[in-house]
């Protein structure tokens, strides 16, 4: 997969649950996708990530097993002809989760991890940097600089929000703009926008309510991508559950966000 995939008149959609957690409902809500994608005509890459690293708790659930989650991802590539998009969280796992999809995302905590930014470069596959929620966007021009100098020029940029206080996320639309500036596809993370971190309870908290209105937003400003996470059920998903977009909203949101894409061609 190259960046042209991800070229049309709409914006496209990194999209899937939060973290791989059975084939089955893998492949359901892989299906219900590609199908909601296909029919509006908007470009799609399935998200699912092999393994969460980053917890609160050292008892949250992280996984199913890496290469058990990885056949998961490449059947939904090979069976659905859809590409795939998976986070790595150190160096040594780049090459391994190459084998198995077509982006590797960089977590917004590791956006600064020069080893693993160039490890995920030489893999040759699209790379996904999402900024560090302490991060400018400006400051993102050298993360991405890293992937480039290390031979691929295929970089997305994602934004996920801003730490304000200890508990709480905001999204500065200049971003958007301002990261496009470097040559490179700019995403909006609307759902991790909408995290609640470093709750009491060790749990991430969420505003999921508030999804529609991230997404209208970022869609005013020129995203070029969105990056949602979705599930038949957020109240029983095993990661980010609060902050999760119900499987069966989405059909009607995406047609709301089109309408806005349309009035500014």
């Amino acid at each position: 997969m190259d960046l042209s995939y991800l070229k049309s008149d709409n914006f496209f959609l990194l999209e899937g649950p939060c973290v791989i957690e059975e084939e089955g409902m893998t492949l359901r809500i892989a299906e219900k996708l590609k199908d909601i994608a296909g029919r509006l005509s908007v470009p799609l890459v399935f998200k699912g990530s092999f393994r969460k690293a980053n917890r609160s708790r050292v008892d949250s659930f992280t996984g199913i097993g890496d290469e058990k989650a990885l056949k998961i991802l490449r059947k939904v590539k090979e069976t659905l002809g859809l590409p795939t998009v998976t986070d790595i969280h150190e160096s040594h796992e780049a090459a391994m989760a190459a084998e198995y999809v077509n982006v590797l995302q960089i977590p917004a905590f590791l956006c600064r991890q020069t080893e693993l930014l160039v490890a995920a470069a030489k893999t040759g596959k699209v790379v996904n940097i999402k900024k560090g929620q302490f991060l400018s966007p400006e400051a993102m021009k050298f993360a991405a600089q890293k992937v480039t100098d290390s031979g691929n020029n295929k970089v997305i940029l994602t934004e996920r929000g801003t730490t304000f206080g200890y508990g709480d996320l905001v999204v500065d639309y200049r971003g958007i703009p301002a990261m496009k500036e470097f040559g490179f596809p700019v995403v909006m993370d609307i759902t991790h926008s909408l995290q609640q971190p470093n709750q009491s309870s060790g749990v991430t908290g969420g505003k999921p309510q508030l999804i529609e209105t991230i997404a209208k937003a970022a869609i005013a400003v020129g995203a070029d991508g969105l990056f949602i996470e979705t599930h038949p059920d957020p109240k029983s998903a095993k990661s980010d559950g609060a902050n999760m977009l119900p499987l069966d909203q989405l059909e009607g949101l995406l047609v709301k966000l089109l309408k806005i894409r349309a009035a500014l061609l």
